[in-house]
């Protein structure tokens, strides 16, 4: 989802990668996957390319439709391509952070790109930069490159092995070499990353991506997922699995089933659109309330609000409309529009308001400032009462494996209880989703997934940064 909200009270998103090994056009549907992906990435993208020998790569800042056109896609010649877009968690928006990072070495070139965060990667630069290493940007993924290259395994799989084993966080990665691509997902599973395969005659295509909507757009046909710390070799000779590490507890990020990933893709062998329903039918049980219709803060909370209005027998209602023309950035009037920053993104229905009881049902709150300005404005349109229904529990920890969330005592949940937040935000009531039917919900057991975010119980202990440390990659407290 492109954000409806101001950056200030949101999430921010992480990234997505895809892999393409062995179609003539590998470079274009790298393109068109990286553009499915658009939402788990804004601030820049790019793709790799490889023709057998060489890698070309072309790398951009913006949306993925502004970075690349038909000639610079054409001179991504090859049949095998990766492709990132990224939110920076790590790093930066600059032109060197871009990713899929790519390197020179002893055995050839090797590009990457990466989605997660490693909780050591300051740990591990300074021990790097102590042995002689050059960095050339800012982001904890050139980490992975340096200790590919200092390897002492004899091939490019074992290399690859070697440097994961010392990595700790959350990856989900795509690599690429001259004559082969490379897949690998940390042994905790925090982040998604999914094969499939496009038939065409005796051509055989292997795809990977960080979602499955990727593949309904190249018509690529899902497979399965990447097992939690699986590494998956394409060469021309196929496909190869390795399982190399030791078990971990399965840690799948939950937060990919509320907000990061696209509706129309399937997560974790769900249907992300209907676990978004259904999340909303269970707030409806746990928390009704006697109003007139039902609204969504749109996009992310239109299946949860679907939800709760079935549950409760209530009209479903678009009572806020929302503006998918926005840009990036915007020029903002001399004079001062109140909360002109919610109005050019969101605008509300006065005709379909006005004078009702209303449940407004929202992803999730942060900071609260987004939600209090949107209720300022629905009140503004003349709505009777506003009750607030939030289909996640509350959000009382930073994410430390790919999410760039807020510091602690920035978040709105952490320091204050539910009365207070409901009198912050100015609405009639205020109720979040348990964490008991959060996973009534989804049908699965808590312990399969990372819920950090709303239990402050970090699968990966943090650790500590390392004296000598300068440049403050990972913040431990953001």
């Amino acid at each position: 989802m492109l954000d409806t909200h101001d950056r200030s009270d949101r999430f921010h998103e992480e990234c997505g990668v895809v892999g393409i090994y062995g179609h003539p056009d590998a470079a274009n549907l790298a393109y068109l996957s990286l553009y499915a992906l658009q939402h788990r990435g804004q601030e820049s993208a790019g793709i790799v390319s490889s023709n057998g020998q060489a890698l070309l790569a072309h790398r951009g800042l913006g949306l993925v439709a502004d970075i690349f056109d038909e000639r610079q896609i054409r001179r991504l010649e090859g049949t095998s391509a990766i492709g990132h877009n990224r939110y920076s968690t790590a790093g930066s928006t600059v032109l060197r952070n871009t990713q899929p990072l790519v390197a020179r070495y002893t055995y050839g070139s090797l590009a990457v790109g990466h989605n997660g965060n490693l909780v050591n990667a300051d740990e591990l630069r300074l021990r790097l930069e102590h042995q002689g290493s050059i960095f050339q940007s800012t982001v904890d993924t050139e980490v992975i490159l340096h200790l590919i290259a200092g390897a002492q395994a004899p091939t490019l799989i074992d290399r690859i092995i070697e440097a994961l084993a010392q990595l700790r966080g959350a990856y989900s990665l795509v690599f690429l070499t001259e004559n082969a691509m490379v897949a690998a997902r940390d042994p905790y599973g925090f982040r998604p990353l999914v094969v499939g395969r496009i038939q065409d005659g005796d051509r055989q295509t292997t795809v990977v991506a960080s979602e499955t909507c990727a593949f309904d757009l190249i018509g690529a046909r899902y497979e399965r997922e990447l097992e939690p710390g699986e590494v998956v070799l394409c060469t021309s000779q196929g496909l190869q699995s390795y399982k190399p590490f030791p078990r971990e507890p399965l840690s799948r990020c939950v937060f990919e089933y509320i907000y990061f990933s696209r509706p129309d893709s399937k997560l974790y062998g769900k249907s992300v659109y209907q676990v978004r329903q259904a999340f909303g039918r269970q707030l409806a049980r746990e928390a009704p309330v006697e109003a007139d219709i039902v609204i969504p803060v749109p996009d992310s909370g239109v299946p949860p609000a679907l939800g709760y209005a079935q549950q409760a027998d209530l009209p479903f209602e678009m009572g806020l409309i929302r503006n998918h023309y926005v840009g990036r950035t915007f020029i903002e009037p001399r004079d001062a529009i109140r909360h002109f920053g919610v109005k050019i993104k969101l605008n509300a229905q006065a005709d379909v308001l006005r004078g009702k009881r209303i449940v407004v049902v929202d992803d999730s709150i942060v900071r609260g400032t987004t939600s209090r300005k949107i209720i300022t404005m629905i009140r503004s349109a003349g709505a009777r009462e506003i009750h607030m229904r939030i289909s996640s529990p509350p959000t009382v920890g930073p994410c430390y494996y790919g999410v760039d969330t807020p510091k602690r005592r920035e978040l709105i949940a952490a320091n204050q209880d539910v009365e207070a937040i409901r009198r912050y935000i100015t609405a009639d009531s205020l109720s979040y989703l348990s964490q008991a039917g959060l996973y009534v919900a989804l049908q699965q057991s808590q312990a399969g997934f990372c819920d950090a975010c709303f239990t402050d119980r970090y699968p990966v202990p943090l650790g500590e940064r390392p004296k000598g440390s300068q440049l403050a990659l990972f913040e431990l407290d953001r």
